[in-house]
Protein backbone atom coordinates (compact mmCIF):
# COMPACT_ATOMS: atom_id res chain seq x y z
CA UNK A 1 0.00 0.00 0.00
CA UNK A 2 0.93 3.74 -1.22
CA UNK A 3 2.28 5.91 1.89
CA UNK A 4 0.22 9.18 0.90
CA UNK A 5 0.64 12.45 2.88
CA UNK A 6 -2.94 13.85 4.06
CA UNK A 7 -1.71 17.40 5.44
CA UNK A 8 -3.34 20.30 3.88
CA UNK A 9 -0.87 21.89 1.43
CA UNK A 10 -1.71 25.76 0.88
CA UNK A 11 -2.01 26.66 -3.15
CA UNK A 12 -2.83 29.99 -3.63
CA UNK A 13 -4.66 30.48 -6.50
CA UNK A 14 -5.02 34.05 -8.28
CA UNK A 15 -8.55 35.27 -9.93
CA UNK A 16 -8.37 36.11 -13.48
CA UNK A 17 -11.50 37.01 -15.61
CA UNK A 18 -11.00 34.41 -18.55
CA UNK A 19 -8.57 31.67 -16.70
CA UNK A 20 -9.04 29.42 -20.06
CA UNK A 21 -8.51 32.24 -22.81
CA UNK A 22 -5.41 33.48 -20.59
CA UNK A 23 -3.57 30.39 -20.93
CA UNK A 24 -4.19 30.59 -24.93
CA UNK A 25 -1.31 32.29 -26.10
CA UNK A 26 1.13 30.53 -24.30
CA UNK A 27 -0.37 26.92 -25.29
CA UNK A 28 0.07 28.50 -28.73
CA UNK A 29 3.53 29.15 -28.59
CA UNK A 30 4.24 26.11 -26.74
CA UNK A 31 2.79 24.15 -29.68
CA UNK A 32 4.85 25.77 -32.07
CA UNK A 33 8.05 25.31 -29.73
CA UNK A 34 7.04 21.30 -29.39
CA UNK A 35 6.38 21.49 -33.06
CA UNK A 36 9.79 23.14 -33.76
CA UNK A 37 11.46 20.68 -31.54
CA UNK A 38 11.05 17.80 -33.42
CA UNK A 39 9.80 18.50 -36.90
CA UNK A 40 13.74 18.84 -38.36
CA UNK A 41 14.10 15.11 -37.51
CA UNK A 42 12.13 13.97 -40.30
CA UNK A 43 13.83 16.45 -42.50
CA UNK A 44 17.45 15.84 -41.63
CA UNK A 45 18.30 13.74 -44.55
CA UNK A 46 17.13 16.00 -46.75
CA UNK A 47 19.36 19.05 -45.17
CA UNK A 48 22.19 16.58 -45.47
CA UNK A 49 21.45 16.91 -49.55
CA UNK A 50 21.08 20.64 -49.10
CA UNK A 51 24.19 21.45 -47.38
CA UNK A 52 26.57 18.36 -47.81
CA UNK A 53 26.83 18.31 -43.77
CA UNK A 54 26.80 14.56 -41.64
CA UNK A 55 24.29 14.09 -39.30
CA UNK A 56 26.56 14.52 -36.50
CA UNK A 57 26.81 17.99 -37.54
CA UNK A 58 22.63 18.14 -38.68
CA UNK A 59 21.95 17.38 -35.23
CA UNK A 60 23.44 20.74 -34.11
CA UNK A 61 20.00 21.90 -35.36
CA UNK A 62 18.32 19.63 -32.88
CA UNK A 63 20.36 20.09 -30.06
CA UNK A 64 21.48 23.44 -30.27
CA UNK A 65 17.61 24.82 -30.09
CA UNK A 66 16.87 22.65 -27.13
CA UNK A 67 20.35 23.91 -25.78
CA UNK A 68 19.29 27.69 -25.72
CA UNK A 69 16.28 26.15 -24.01
CA UNK A 70 17.89 25.20 -21.96
CA UNK A 71 19.78 28.16 -21.06
CA UNK A 72 17.12 30.84 -20.92
CA UNK A 73 14.32 28.07 -18.54
CA UNK A 74 16.88 28.70 -15.61
CA UNK A 75 16.99 32.39 -15.71
CA UNK A 76 12.74 32.58 -16.40
CA UNK A 77 12.56 32.62 -12.88
CA UNK A 78 14.36 36.37 -11.89
CA UNK A 79 12.75 37.37 -15.97
CA UNK A 80 9.12 36.45 -14.05
CA UNK A 81 9.88 39.00 -11.51
CA UNK A 82 11.06 41.67 -12.56
CA UNK A 83 9.02 41.84 -16.32
CA UNK A 84 5.38 41.05 -16.32
CA UNK A 85 3.20 38.43 -17.68
CA UNK A 86 2.13 39.87 -21.19
CA UNK A 87 5.51 41.64 -21.62
CA UNK A 88 7.42 38.26 -21.30
CA UNK A 89 4.97 36.25 -23.55
CA UNK A 90 4.71 39.11 -26.09
CA UNK A 91 8.52 39.71 -26.49
CA UNK A 92 8.87 35.30 -26.41
CA UNK A 93 6.39 35.25 -29.45
CA UNK A 94 7.99 38.38 -31.63
CA UNK A 95 11.55 36.52 -31.32
CA UNK A 96 10.37 33.00 -32.29
CA UNK A 97 8.96 34.92 -35.27
CA UNK A 98 12.06 36.88 -36.11
CA UNK A 99 14.19 33.22 -35.21
CA UNK A 100 11.32 31.67 -37.41
CA UNK A 101 11.97 34.09 -40.70
CA UNK A 102 15.88 33.98 -40.25
CA UNK A 103 15.30 29.92 -40.97
CA UNK A 104 13.52 30.35 -43.76
CA UNK A 105 15.63 32.46 -45.36
CA UNK A 106 19.03 31.18 -44.65
CA UNK A 107 21.50 30.77 -47.24
CA UNK A 108 23.56 28.53 -45.60
CA UNK A 109 23.69 26.28 -42.48
CA UNK A 110 25.40 28.42 -40.02
CA UNK A 111 22.15 30.98 -40.52
CA UNK A 112 20.09 28.42 -40.44
CA UNK A 113 21.42 27.38 -36.71
CA UNK A 114 21.12 30.77 -35.53
CA UNK A 115 17.82 30.94 -36.60
CA UNK A 116 16.90 27.96 -34.92
CA UNK A 117 19.04 28.94 -31.38
CA UNK A 118 16.73 32.49 -31.60
CA UNK A 119 13.80 30.42 -31.85
CA UNK A 120 15.12 28.17 -28.58
CA UNK A 121 14.84 31.98 -26.63
CA UNK A 122 10.86 32.12 -27.67
CA UNK A 123 10.04 28.41 -25.98
CA UNK A 124 12.40 28.77 -23.43
CA UNK A 125 10.43 31.90 -22.12
CA UNK A 126 7.23 30.61 -22.68
CA UNK A 127 7.15 26.66 -21.63
CA UNK A 128 7.98 27.14 -18.32
CA UNK A 129 5.61 30.24 -17.57
CA UNK A 130 3.16 28.60 -19.11
CA UNK A 131 3.01 25.58 -16.13
CA UNK A 132 3.72 28.56 -13.60
CA UNK A 133 1.28 30.56 -14.28
CA UNK A 134 -1.49 27.21 -14.46
CA UNK A 135 -0.59 26.94 -11.00
CA UNK A 136 -1.52 29.73 -9.95
CA UNK A 137 -5.02 30.32 -11.47
CA UNK A 138 -6.77 26.81 -11.62
CA UNK A 139 -7.16 25.18 -8.05
CA UNK A 140 -5.48 21.72 -7.23
CA UNK A 141 -8.37 19.63 -8.41
CA UNK A 142 -8.76 21.06 -11.44
CA UNK A 143 -4.57 21.30 -12.47
CA UNK A 144 -4.40 16.90 -13.34
CA UNK A 145 -7.27 18.07 -16.03
CA UNK A 146 -5.23 21.39 -16.89
CA UNK A 147 -1.99 19.63 -17.28
CA UNK A 148 -3.75 16.80 -19.45
CA UNK A 149 -4.81 19.36 -22.26
CA UNK A 150 -1.68 20.83 -21.63
CA UNK A 151 0.00 17.35 -22.55
CA UNK A 152 -2.08 17.16 -25.28
CA UNK A 153 -1.89 20.87 -26.83
CA UNK A 154 2.38 19.85 -26.09
CA UNK A 155 1.98 16.28 -27.44
CA UNK A 156 -0.01 17.09 -31.02
CA UNK A 157 2.53 18.93 -32.17
CA UNK A 158 5.04 15.69 -32.50
CA UNK A 159 2.22 13.97 -33.18
CA UNK A 160 1.21 15.72 -36.28
CA UNK A 161 4.70 17.42 -36.76
CA UNK A 162 6.72 14.37 -39.06
CA UNK A 163 3.32 13.84 -40.76
CA UNK A 164 2.93 17.93 -42.00
CA UNK A 165 7.08 18.24 -42.38
CA UNK A 166 6.40 14.86 -44.64
CA UNK A 167 4.30 16.51 -46.62
CA UNK A 168 6.03 19.61 -46.79
CA UNK A 169 9.23 18.09 -47.79
CA UNK A 170 7.36 16.04 -50.60
CA UNK A 171 5.71 18.67 -52.08
CA UNK A 172 8.18 21.66 -52.01
CA UNK A 173 11.31 23.30 -50.06
CA UNK A 174 12.16 22.78 -46.41
CA UNK A 175 12.14 26.41 -45.98
CA UNK A 176 8.42 26.03 -45.51
CA UNK A 177 8.80 24.56 -42.19
CA UNK A 178 9.61 27.30 -41.17
CA UNK A 179 7.19 29.35 -42.80
CA UNK A 180 4.22 27.44 -41.55
CA UNK A 181 5.54 28.40 -37.96
CA UNK A 182 4.68 31.84 -37.99
CA UNK A 183 0.55 32.14 -38.60
CA UNK A 184 0.17 30.25 -35.30
CA UNK A 185 2.93 32.76 -33.65
CA UNK A 186 0.43 35.87 -34.95
CA UNK A 187 -2.45 34.04 -33.66
CA UNK A 188 -0.59 33.82 -30.33
CA UNK A 189 0.34 37.21 -30.10
CA UNK A 190 -3.19 38.30 -31.03
CA UNK A 191 -4.41 36.23 -27.83
CA UNK A 192 -1.41 37.78 -25.90
CA UNK A 193 -1.79 41.39 -26.69
CA UNK A 194 -5.94 41.34 -25.70
CA UNK A 195 -6.42 38.16 -23.22
CA UNK A 196 -4.00 37.56 -21.27
CA UNK A 197 -3.58 39.16 -17.77
CA UNK A 198 -0.25 39.68 -15.41
CA UNK A 199 -0.11 37.19 -12.89
CA UNK A 200 1.89 37.40 -9.97
CA UNK A 201 3.97 40.55 -8.33
CA UNK A 202 7.12 42.65 -9.61
CA UNK A 203 9.55 42.54 -6.80
CA UNK A 204 12.75 42.90 -8.76
CA UNK A 205 15.47 41.52 -7.34
CA UNK A 206 19.41 41.78 -7.38
CA UNK A 207 20.27 39.99 -10.39
CA UNK A 208 23.83 37.32 -9.83
CA UNK A 209 25.51 38.24 -12.89
CA UNK A 210 27.44 35.68 -11.92
CA UNK A 211 25.67 32.89 -11.58
CA UNK A 212 23.55 33.28 -15.16
CA UNK A 213 27.43 33.17 -16.25
CA UNK A 214 27.85 29.46 -14.93
CA UNK A 215 24.50 28.74 -16.02
CA UNK A 216 25.16 29.35 -19.58
CA UNK A 217 28.38 27.87 -19.62
CA UNK A 218 27.80 24.49 -17.23
CA UNK A 219 24.73 23.64 -19.10
CA UNK A 220 26.10 25.03 -22.64
CA UNK A 221 29.94 23.18 -21.90
CA UNK A 222 27.32 19.62 -20.66
CA UNK A 223 25.29 19.84 -23.91
CA UNK A 224 28.07 20.46 -25.97
CA UNK A 225 30.61 17.84 -25.11
CA UNK A 226 27.93 14.67 -25.80
CA UNK A 227 26.68 17.01 -29.09
CA UNK A 228 30.74 16.42 -29.87
CA UNK A 229 31.48 12.92 -29.13
CA UNK A 230 28.97 12.09 -32.30
CA UNK A 231 32.06 13.49 -34.11
CA UNK A 232 35.21 12.81 -32.45
CA UNK A 233 34.25 9.93 -29.89
CA UNK A 234 34.20 10.16 -26.46
CA UNK A 235 37.40 9.78 -26.23
CA UNK A 236 38.59 12.93 -27.87
CA UNK A 237 40.20 16.14 -26.48
CA UNK A 238 37.35 18.33 -27.24
CA UNK A 239 34.67 16.07 -25.74
CA UNK A 240 36.70 15.74 -22.50
CA UNK A 241 37.29 19.37 -21.82
CA UNK A 242 33.69 20.20 -22.69
CA UNK A 243 32.19 17.79 -20.23
CA UNK A 244 34.86 18.65 -17.49
CA UNK A 245 34.39 22.55 -17.48
CA UNK A 246 30.50 21.81 -18.22
CA UNK A 247 30.35 19.44 -15.28
CA UNK A 248 32.67 21.38 -12.87
CA UNK A 249 30.30 24.83 -13.81
CA UNK A 250 27.28 23.41 -13.15
CA UNK A 251 29.01 22.33 -9.72
CA UNK A 252 29.89 25.67 -8.83
CA UNK A 253 26.32 26.93 -10.22
CA UNK A 254 24.57 24.66 -8.09
CA UNK A 255 26.56 25.14 -4.63
CA UNK A 256 26.09 29.27 -5.39
CA UNK A 257 22.34 28.61 -5.99
CA UNK A 258 22.07 27.22 -2.53
CA UNK A 259 23.97 29.86 -0.96
CA UNK A 260 22.39 32.69 -1.76
CA UNK A 261 19.73 34.16 -0.59
CA UNK A 262 17.61 34.80 -3.61
CA UNK A 263 19.03 32.67 -5.89
CA UNK A 264 18.54 32.40 -9.75
CA UNK A 265 17.01 28.67 -9.34
CA UNK A 266 15.48 27.64 -5.86
CA UNK A 267 17.30 24.34 -6.13
CA UNK A 268 15.80 24.02 -2.26
CA UNK A 269 12.78 22.57 -4.22
CA UNK A 270 14.51 19.42 -4.62
CA UNK A 271 14.43 18.87 -0.98
CA UNK A 272 11.10 17.80 -1.25
CA UNK A 273 11.36 14.46 -2.24
CA UNK A 274 7.99 14.10 -4.13
CA UNK A 275 8.79 16.77 -6.28
CA UNK A 276 12.30 15.24 -7.35
CA UNK A 277 10.50 11.52 -7.98
CA UNK A 278 8.28 13.31 -10.57
CA UNK A 279 10.53 15.63 -11.75
CA UNK A 280 13.05 13.04 -12.31
CA UNK A 281 10.39 10.60 -13.92
CA UNK A 282 9.56 13.58 -16.21
CA UNK A 283 13.31 14.19 -17.53
CA UNK A 284 13.99 10.50 -18.13
CA UNK A 285 10.60 10.23 -20.06
CA UNK A 286 11.00 13.09 -22.14
CA UNK A 287 14.88 11.88 -23.00
CA UNK A 288 12.79 8.28 -23.85
CA UNK A 289 10.66 10.39 -26.59
CA UNK A 290 13.11 12.36 -28.15
CA UNK A 291 16.03 9.95 -28.45
CA UNK A 292 12.98 7.60 -30.07
CA UNK A 293 11.50 10.44 -32.24
CA UNK A 294 15.53 11.54 -33.31
CA UNK A 295 15.81 8.31 -34.41
CA UNK A 296 12.83 6.67 -36.08
CA UNK A 297 12.39 9.04 -39.24
CA UNK A 298 16.06 8.76 -40.15
CA UNK A 299 15.42 4.70 -39.46
CA UNK A 300 12.50 4.76 -41.67
CA UNK A 301 14.26 6.63 -44.64
CA UNK A 302 17.56 5.68 -44.30
CA UNK A 303 17.16 2.19 -43.01
CA UNK A 304 14.41 1.14 -44.56
CA UNK A 305 14.47 3.11 -47.47
CA UNK A 306 10.87 4.94 -47.58
CA UNK A 307 10.35 8.40 -48.74
CA UNK A 308 9.87 11.09 -47.00
CA UNK A 309 6.37 12.37 -47.32
CA UNK A 310 5.49 8.75 -46.48
CA UNK A 311 7.50 8.77 -43.52
CA UNK A 312 5.66 11.38 -42.09
CA UNK A 313 2.33 9.17 -42.39
CA UNK A 314 4.03 6.36 -40.72
CA UNK A 315 4.71 8.36 -37.78
CA UNK A 316 1.02 9.80 -37.83
CA UNK A 317 -0.43 7.25 -36.10
CA UNK A 318 1.56 7.23 -32.87
CA UNK A 319 1.69 10.71 -32.86
CA UNK A 320 -1.97 10.88 -32.37
CA UNK A 321 -2.25 7.85 -29.70
CA UNK A 322 0.52 9.86 -28.04
CA UNK A 323 -1.39 13.24 -28.01
CA UNK A 324 -4.63 11.07 -26.80
CA UNK A 325 -2.98 9.39 -23.99
CA UNK A 326 -1.77 12.48 -22.41
CA UNK A 327 -4.90 14.03 -22.28
CA UNK A 328 -6.50 10.60 -20.89
CA UNK A 329 -3.23 10.60 -18.48
CA UNK A 330 -3.44 13.88 -17.24
CA UNK A 331 -7.03 13.04 -15.76
CA UNK A 332 -5.77 10.17 -14.27
CA UNK A 333 -3.80 11.09 -11.78
CA UNK A 334 -6.50 13.08 -10.11
CA UNK A 335 -8.40 9.64 -9.33
CA UNK A 336 -5.49 7.08 -9.00
CA UNK A 337 -1.98 9.18 -8.40
CA UNK A 338 1.02 9.00 -10.60
CA UNK A 339 2.40 5.56 -9.55
CA UNK A 340 0.08 3.00 -11.01
CA UNK A 341 0.18 5.12 -14.74
CA UNK A 342 3.29 5.81 -14.65
CA UNK A 343 5.10 2.08 -13.70
CA UNK A 344 2.50 0.56 -16.51
CA UNK A 345 3.31 3.15 -19.04
CA UNK A 346 7.01 2.42 -18.68
CA UNK A 347 6.37 -1.23 -19.08
CA UNK A 348 4.10 -0.79 -22.44
CA UNK A 349 7.15 1.70 -23.94
CA UNK A 350 9.88 -0.93 -23.07
CA UNK A 351 7.91 -3.64 -25.32
CA UNK A 352 7.55 -0.68 -28.33
CA UNK A 353 11.15 0.44 -27.84
CA UNK A 354 12.32 -3.55 -27.94
CA UNK A 355 9.94 -3.60 -31.21
CA UNK A 356 12.00 -1.29 -32.81
CA UNK A 357 15.30 -2.25 -31.40
CA UNK A 358 14.61 -5.86 -33.53
CA UNK A 359 13.33 -4.50 -36.25
CA UNK A 360 15.54 -4.61 -39.46
CA UNK A 361 16.05 -2.59 -43.15
CA UNK A 362 13.21 -4.91 -44.72
CA UNK A 363 10.27 -4.38 -41.73
CA UNK A 364 7.51 -3.93 -43.02
CA UNK A 365 5.06 -0.34 -42.46
CA UNK A 366 2.43 -2.21 -40.35
CA UNK A 367 5.02 -3.71 -37.92
CA UNK A 368 6.85 -0.14 -37.63
CA UNK A 369 3.38 1.53 -37.04
CA UNK A 370 2.59 -0.82 -34.47
CA UNK A 371 6.10 -0.64 -32.38
CA UNK A 372 5.87 3.26 -32.45
CA UNK A 373 2.08 3.30 -31.54
CA UNK A 374 2.84 1.16 -28.23
CA UNK A 375 5.90 3.09 -27.45
CA UNK A 376 3.39 6.15 -28.10
CA UNK A 377 1.51 4.16 -25.62
CA UNK A 378 3.12 3.73 -23.15
CA UNK A 379 5.85 7.16 -22.46
CA UNK A 380 2.76 9.76 -22.55
CA UNK A 381 1.22 7.56 -20.01
CA UNK A 382 4.11 8.10 -17.96
CA UNK A 383 4.59 11.31 -18.69
CA UNK A 384 1.28 13.84 -17.47
CA UNK A 385 0.39 12.60 -14.04
CA UNK A 386 4.37 12.56 -13.08
CA UNK A 387 4.22 16.13 -14.05
CA UNK A 388 1.28 16.90 -12.01
CA UNK A 389 2.84 14.39 -8.78
CA UNK A 390 5.93 16.61 -9.32
CA UNK A 391 4.01 20.43 -9.70
CA UNK A 392 0.97 19.59 -6.84
CA UNK A 393 4.10 18.63 -4.34
CA UNK A 394 4.86 22.60 -4.41
CA UNK A 395 2.81 25.46 -3.63
CA UNK A 396 3.04 29.27 -3.46
CA UNK A 397 6.19 30.80 -5.36
CA UNK A 398 8.03 27.68 -5.26
CA UNK A 399 5.50 26.61 -8.05
CA UNK A 400 7.11 28.53 -10.00
CA UNK A 401 10.47 27.78 -9.22
CA UNK A 402 9.65 24.03 -9.10
CA UNK A 403 7.98 24.60 -13.10
CA UNK A 404 11.55 26.51 -14.06
CA UNK A 405 13.53 23.38 -13.06
CA UNK A 406 11.43 20.61 -14.28
CA UNK A 407 11.29 22.36 -17.87
CA UNK A 408 14.96 23.58 -17.71
CA UNK A 409 16.00 19.52 -16.84
CA UNK A 410 13.85 18.29 -18.81
CA UNK A 411 14.72 20.31 -22.02
CA UNK A 412 18.95 19.92 -21.08
CA UNK A 413 17.82 16.16 -20.79
CA UNK A 414 16.16 16.41 -24.29
CA UNK A 415 19.29 17.62 -25.58
CA UNK A 416 21.66 15.16 -23.93
CA UNK A 417 19.30 12.37 -25.03
CA UNK A 418 19.51 13.56 -28.82
CA UNK A 419 23.28 13.89 -28.55
CA UNK A 420 23.64 10.55 -27.44
CA UNK A 421 21.33 8.89 -29.14
CA UNK A 422 23.16 10.48 -32.48
CA UNK A 423 26.32 8.83 -30.91
CA UNK A 424 25.31 6.01 -30.62
CA UNK A 425 23.66 6.05 -34.29
CA UNK A 426 27.12 6.74 -35.89
CA UNK A 427 28.82 3.90 -33.28
CA UNK A 428 26.50 1.26 -34.34
CA UNK A 429 26.98 2.68 -38.16
CA UNK A 430 30.71 2.02 -38.25
CA UNK A 431 31.11 -0.94 -36.19
CA UNK A 432 28.28 -2.88 -38.97
CA UNK A 433 29.30 -4.26 -42.16
CA UNK A 434 26.89 -4.47 -45.01
CA UNK A 435 24.71 -2.09 -46.96
CA UNK A 436 24.91 1.45 -46.22
CA UNK A 437 20.41 0.26 -45.30
CA UNK A 438 22.08 -2.69 -43.32
CA UNK A 439 24.41 0.04 -41.26
CA UNK A 440 21.88 2.06 -40.98
CA UNK A 441 20.09 0.09 -39.23
CA UNK A 442 22.31 -1.70 -37.03
CA UNK A 443 23.50 1.78 -35.74
CA UNK A 444 19.76 2.37 -35.00
CA UNK A 445 19.67 -0.56 -32.97
CA UNK A 446 22.49 0.79 -30.88
CA UNK A 447 20.22 4.10 -30.30
CA UNK A 448 17.33 2.22 -29.75
CA UNK A 449 19.42 0.42 -26.87
CA UNK A 450 20.09 3.79 -25.46
CA UNK A 451 16.22 4.30 -25.28
CA UNK A 452 15.43 0.90 -23.84
CA UNK A 453 18.15 1.99 -20.81
CA UNK A 454 16.36 5.13 -20.07
CA UNK A 455 13.04 2.93 -19.47
CA UNK A 456 14.41 0.84 -16.91
CA UNK A 457 15.76 3.60 -15.17
CA UNK A 458 12.49 5.74 -15.19
CA UNK A 459 10.97 2.86 -14.05
CA UNK A 460 13.04 2.04 -11.11
CA UNK A 461 12.70 5.56 -10.32
CA UNK A 462 8.90 5.43 -10.71
CA UNK A 463 8.71 2.70 -7.92
CA UNK A 464 8.76 5.62 -6.03
CA UNK A 465 5.77 7.87 -6.89
CA UNK A 466 3.29 8.67 -4.78
CA UNK A 467 -0.27 6.95 -5.04
CA UNK A 468 -3.38 9.10 -4.82
CA UNK A 469 -2.96 13.00 -4.96
CA UNK A 470 -2.86 15.25 -1.72
CA UNK A 471 -5.34 17.21 -0.36
CA UNK A 472 -4.71 21.08 -0.43
CA UNK A 473 -6.12 23.86 1.27
CA UNK A 474 -7.25 27.22 -1.05
CA UNK A 475 -6.55 30.98 -0.90
CA UNK A 476 -7.62 32.95 -3.34
CA UNK A 477 -5.85 36.01 -4.36
CA UNK A 478 -7.97 39.06 -5.58
CA UNK A 479 -7.04 40.98 -8.24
Amino acid sequence: MDNTQTQPVSHRIQRVNHPKLAMVSMLLGAFVGMFSETSLNIALPKLSLAFGLSPATLQWLVTGYMLVIGIIMPLSSIITKWFSTRKIVIFALLIFILGSAISALAPSFGILLTGRMIQGIGTGLILPLMFAVAMQIFPPEKLGAVNGVMALVIMFAPAIGPTLTGMILGMTSWRWIFWLFIPFLILALLFAIFELENIGRLTRPKIDLLSILASIIGFSGVVAGASLASRYGWGSWQVIVSLLVGIVVLGLYVYRQLKLENPILNLRVLKNKDFTVGTLVVMLDFGIILSAMYLMPQYIQNGVGIAVALTGIIMLPGGVVNAITSAVAGRMYDNIGAKKPAMIGLVIALIGALMLAMASDHATVAYIITAHIVLMIGAPLAMSPSQTSALNALSGREAGDGSTILNTIQQVTGALSTALATSCLEFGRHAATGSEAARFTAGAHVGFYFTIALIIVAFIVATQLKGRPVSHSIKIDEK
